[in-house]
């Protein structure tokens, strides 16, 4: 599958991204050579982001978005959401957790993703463009390229041994395929015929070349990276926080009822003994799909 002609960032718009990059992994103590992986959902507690999970698909099955940031105000107080659209493959849902970050760092407001859109828009060129500098370094993947092949240019390296290498950065580094395909792209490591060879390739097919060469590198990670998780939820830690308002009345039975049922969480699974109507179940799992609505 050719890839469509997306927005080409310029030399000053790559250096800004880089910069932040570096300013943001080393604030959260990513340093150097150090993968963040499913770490990614611990640096949204670490600035207070509420992650809300949830998956929506769109009639024809596939991913209606990928991922939104929201705002909101409480009692003058803003709070932050990243609702996370799980009905896609894990390891774009990481990608998609990077990309709102970006939007968050650089204050640009609610909005929500489809990922198949955003190469035709500036920003969210620039978006997509953190998300995978931030999961892996431009500076490190030349490192890595060069450690491996002993050469900056792999334009002679055989097909087997790219897909090997690239499977061993998928399991290490947690970006998507095709995501690692235009990184090597990116920093001239492959051809335009090596970059559409490998971007044709059916990546999600665990029979095919690369997904045995992928479970054959690293069973469960491959395995994991490749699931669609259709999770309903959010962090033990905001989970806390909705029954301690509770407990401590800040919120009503019903507002409690309401926001438990969202992650699909019962009143008795905390201890507590309360009725909850099947409409506020509805209203509330329809949530994702009014913020689709609205946007499209």
């Amino acid at each position: 599958m050719k890839m469509s002609p997306s927005i080409a960032l310029n030399e000053l718009q790559i250096e800004e991204i880089k910069k932040l990059v570096g300013e943001q992994r080393q604030v959260l103590g990513f340093i150097g050579e150090t993968p963040i992986g499913h770490d990614i959902f611990t640096i949204l507690e670490k600035k207070n982001i509420i992650l809300l999970e949830y998956p929506v698909k769109s009639e024809d099955g596939t991913p209606s978005f990928s991922a939104a940031l929201m705002y909101s105000e409480e009692e003058a107080k803003e709070l932050i959401f990243i609702g996370l659209n799980t009905a896609d493959y894990f390891d774009k849902q990481i990608f998609a957790v990077a990309h709102e970050l970006y939007h968050f760092f650089t204050k640009t407001g609610s909005h929500l993703s489809r990922l198949d859109e955003e190469e035709h828009n500036l920003i969210e060129a620039m978006a997509n463009r953190f998300a995978a500098e931030f999961l892996l370094a431009e500076n490190v993947l030349k490192s890595l390229v060069l450690n491996e092949f002993k050469t900056n240019s792999l334009f002679d390296i055989q097909f087997n041994p790219l897909l090997r290498f690239i499977a061993r950065l998928h399991c290490t580094w947690w970006l998507p395929y095709r995501s690692l395909v235009k990184r090597l792209k990116e920093i001239d490591a492959i051809s335009e015929q090596q970059y559409e060879a490998l971007y044709g390739i059916n990546e999600r097919d665990m029979n095919g070349f690369y997904g045995r060469i992928g479970q054959a590198t690293n069973l469960e990670v491959f395995s994991k990276l490749n699931t669609i998780s259709n999770n309903i939820g959010t962090s033990a830690k905001d989970v806390e926080v909705i029954i301690r308002n509770y407990e401590d009345n800040i919120i009503n039975e019903d507002e409690f009822l309401d926001a438990i049922s969202l992650f699909n969480k019962r009143p008795e699974d905390f201890g507590y003994e309360l009725n909850i109507s099947e409409e506020d179940i509805n209203e509330m799992k329809a949530f994702f799909n009014k913020e689709v609505d609205d946007e499209g």
